[in-house]
């Protein structure tokens, strides 16, 4: 099953709840997902002591890219690890969502994004009678940073390659490319897991970072460079495949979905949200399209639309 256009924005049909550990912080969390109107977009409430903040779910909102990626203050109010879920949220194609959370982090769950599948799954998903629209890349945008890099390409779908370069012969050097819809990203990533080597568990620790990292919830690389966990992978390249996970969150924070293709080589949160940035700020580097149905609904093509001052992929 290839590319296919969504006329329509979506949003849940009915409430979801999932209730879960914060992976650095260690404590517990509650998060609601509650269906919203149109052109609401992704939204977080951080409901704590009886007030609520907003966040929106945008790459102007990040605040921090260092081993998650967070939108807030990091010295402030915030909301951490917010990739898997925003993935989720691309992945499957919902585009309006109110997302309270009683806690400063979204819970790590089993270190994958299975379980936001499967509660989506189980709300349901409901179109509402607005258009969709859709960040369209028109011309090549690239950021390099020593050996690494990313880029997005023009291209006729949504399309992720993602490469990954690590010394340990336990990760080596990992592709994984693919065009995205809601079924491949059920099959083949929503259940790779977020991983991380022994050595440098007491580092982190140290630092205030991973107090809920266990081997429930994180693939472990031992001091002998092998997978520790008792289950092993779950794809024979789940380590690239975790990393488009991470750039699907990572990108689903433009606002809008996008047609185009991503590509990147031993990137990560901070490449990631560098290059959306790149890209939202040449505004000759993409269009705002939505689809035009011709011939009673059999077909359908893409035109562009007229863009208001302020809107979601705005920076």
């Amino acid at each position: 099953m290839g590319f296919v256009l969504q006329d329509y924005q979506t949003t849940l049909k009915s409430r979801a709840t999932l209730t879960g550990t914060g992976v650095h912080s260690g404590k517990p969390v509650t998060v609601q997902f509650l269906p919203a109107d149109a052109d609401t977009g992704i939204l977080f409430q951080l409901t704590n002591g009886g007030e609520s903040r907003e966040f929106r779910a945008l790459v102007s909102e990040v605040g921090a890219t260092d081993l998650c990626t967070m939108l807030g203050d990091p010295a402030g109010e915030h909301i951490g690890t917010v990739e898997h879920l925003m993935a989720t949220v691309f992945g499957l194609g919902l585009d309006n969502l109110i997302i309270e959370i009683d806690g400063p982090e979204v819970p790590i769950l089993d270190g994958s994004a299975i379980a936001f599948v499967e509660a989506f799954d189980q709300a349901g998903v409901e179109t509402l009678p607005v258009k969709r629209r859709y960040i369209r890349v028109v011309k090549p945008v690239r950021i390099e940073n020593g050996a690494s890099w990313a880029e997005f390409r023009p291209y006729d779908g949504t399309r992720f390659e993602i490469e990954i370069d690590f010394e340990s012969p336990a990760i080596g050097r990992q592709l994984f490319a693919s065009d995205i819809n809601a079924d491949i990203f059920r099959r083949d990533i929503a259940r790779a897991r977020t991983f991380g080597f022994m050595k440098d568990v007491e580092r982190l620790w140290a630092a205030g970072y991973a107090l809920g990292s266990s081997l429930e919830n994180s693939l472990v690389i031992g001091d002998d460079n092998r997978v520790i966990n008792m289950g092993g992978l779950r794809y024979p390249n789940e380590f690239a495949r975790h990393k488009t996970l991470d750039a699907m969150g990572d990108l689903a924070l433009a606002g809008a979905r996008f047609i185009g293709c991503f590509r990147s080589y031993r990137g990560g949160h901070r490449m990631n949200a560098a290059a959306l940035r790149r890209l939202l700020s040449d505004r000759s580097a993409f269009e705002i399209v939505e689809t035009t149905r011709r011939e009673r609904g059999r077909s359908a093509e893409m035109s562009a639309v007229s863009a208001p001052v302020y809107a979601p992929w705005m920076i």
